[in-house]
């Protein structure tokens, strides 16, 4: 498969992911210069779903490391089996002769393969989500320096193995601390933010076809207004956008109103607060009132 800019855009067309060449350049130049891409943006603009569309296009694996604080070696590469490695210790106990069980405790057959080694060892080149890696420690993350500039690792009763096929490898980030200059020099860098109501309006009526041009575009006009009008402590979501649409066309709305508004606004907004802040700052009223104005 000849991988072009034109035929990344229509794969991600026809996978619904909307988008211009402002994310669809970087994408390209890092698959086919074969370098880590870093996406940073706000929870929810669509930086995880890069990694999935990508899979999916290319129809290949997807294999995810979601990073937490106190992610270390062992879970992101790989562990001994120790419950193995014990029970063939209890059948040498019992005079099992060597021909029938192997000594060799740290072999292949005793390896626990996590997401970093398996994506390394993978045939075919798949795509390697490593998700968050804010929340990482900072050792975890000066370890990833190896295995995203080298695509090798080192276990120590093995020795060194290097990928068959370099992995497609998808960063995120959601800002919540500064990443080193090493991980960012090995890494091609997309911003993503929030979308305009004219590309919001294309996601929704992509992946909410039922709705309305009418529809669809004040729901995005009013989330447009929410993220950036008020101070909220969690910004509605991409995806919280989507449901917000679909619960609408459930209820048979054409366009938005106020009482219609109150009993869907929780898909949208899931913290008491930032209800309450809605309701104070802007009011649904005023919110309806802005957005059909412009019908």
């Amino acid at each position: 498969m000849e991988v072009t800019l034109s035929w990344l855009g229509e794969a991600f067309a026809r996978d619904g992911y909307i988008c211009g060449e402002e994310i669809l350049v970087p994408v390209y130049l890092s698959l086919k210069l074969e370098k880590p891409l870093l996406i940073t943006g706000a929870p929810g603009v669509g930086k995880t779903e890069i990694a999935k569309v990508l899979s999916r296009v290319l129809a290949t694996d997807l294999i995810r490391l979601q990073c937490y604080e106190g992610l270390d070696e062992n879970k992101a590469l790989y562990e001994w089996n120790y419950q193995k490695q014990l029970l063939m210790i209890e059948l040498l106990r019992r005079d099992c002769s060597l021909e029938e069980v192997r000594s060799d405790l740290f072999a292949e057959e005793y390896l626990l393969e996590r997401p970093l080694l398996k994506a390394l060892r993978l045939s075919r080149r798949p795509v390697l989500l490593i998700d968050e890696i804010d929340k990482s420690d900072q050792e975890f993350e000066a370890f990833l320096l190896e295995v995203l500039s080298d695509f090798q690792v080192s276990i120590p009763e093995l020795g060194t193995i290097k990928a068959s096929q370099v992995p497609v490898v998808v960063l995120t980030s959601n800002g919540e601390r500064e990443l080193s200059d090493g991980l960012k020099r090995r890494c091609l860098f997309l911003y993503i933010d929030y979308p305009d109501i004219d590309k919001e309006t294309r996601i929704i009526r992509t992946r909410v076809p039922e709705a309305g041009e009418t529809l669809a575009r004040q729901v995005a006009a009013a989330v447009n207004r929410i993220r950036s009008e008020l101070d909220l402590r969690k910004k509605p979501a991409i995806a919280e956008t989507i449901d917000w649409a679909r619960a609408l066309v459930l209820m048979e709305a054409r366009g938005l109103e106020p009482n219609l508004v109150r009993r869907t606004l929780n898909l949208l907004l899931k913290d008491q607060e930032d209800l309450a802040t809605l309701n104070q700052e802007l009011g649904v009223e005023e919110l309806c009132r802005q957005v059909t104005s412009r019908g």
